[in-house]
């Protein structure tokens, strides 16, 4: 059956404290130890894993944790096409989607690594990047490519349906929300199935019905996208 991407336009704020770790849980782990400690990880931390494994999330949540410390951060992604000088300023540096970058981004990206670990002043920066693909397979440079995985290496495992359904189940006990396992499984196999969409699509029910006065049901989903 095909699934509907969820475009509505509302999100949560990633954090670490709201991503089900069920078989990530040594990663996540990890970037808990670095983003909530006052120092940054001398090693470099890479994650990599299929769309819909997590990468994005945790990032963004790493980036939003050390900000919330006042911590300056650098971020990288394939969509940013002009090209940012390393800052020393900057006590991490975080790189997303790797597997994606073009040769002046690549340039970029390994600019930032040599300055970060290598610094004119005060201790090596944390490095965090993602990307698709492990270490070895990237179509990178050499130079690039081998810094990525000569830290510490995640390999990020997408969520079986169970465990998607305790995601589901978890968010929406914390919102109040009762999800009938009818209801969860409509969603399961209409909907585009990586967490950032079910938690905007859990977002958006929540609003809708709380709107409407009515409980979440199939009935309520049709009738929130015939509205939109």
């Amino acid at each position: 059956m095909k699934q509907m991407a969820l475009d509505i336009g509302l999100s949560t704020v990633p954090s670490l404290s709201s991503f089900f770790a069920g078989p990530n849980a040594a990663a996540v782990q990890h970037l808990k130890l670095w983003a909530q400690s006052a120092t940054r990880s001398p090693v470099p931390t890479y994650l990599w894993g299929q769309s819909g494994s997590g990468k994005t999330h945790l990032l963004q949540a790493v980036h939003g944790a050390l900000r919330d410390q006042a911590a300056l951060v650098g971020w990288l992604d394939a969509s940013r096409q002009a090209p940012v000088p390393f800052d020393e300023a900057w006590s991490a540096v975080v790189m997303d989607d790797v597997h994606l970058y073009n040769l002046e981004q690549q340039h970029t990206a390994f600019n930032w690594f040599v300055n970060a670990l290598t610094p004119k002043s005060g201790q090596p920066r944390w490095v965090l990047a993602a990307g698709a693909f492990p270490p070895a397979d990237l179509a990178l440079r050499d130079d690039l490519r081998s810094r990525l995985g000569w830290g510490h290496v995640y390999a990020l495992q997408v969520l079986s349906d169970p465990e998607r359904r305790a995601v589901l189940r978890q968010e929406a006990d914390a919102r109040g929300l009762f999800l009938s396992d009818e209801v969860m499984s409509y969603v399961l196999t209409r909907f585009s199935r990586d967490l950032s969409s079910l938690m905007q699509l859990l977002e958006h029910l929540d609003q809708y019905a709380l709107q409407t006065q009515r409980v979440v049901s199939i009935p309520l989903i049709k009738s929130m996208l015939e509205n939109e």
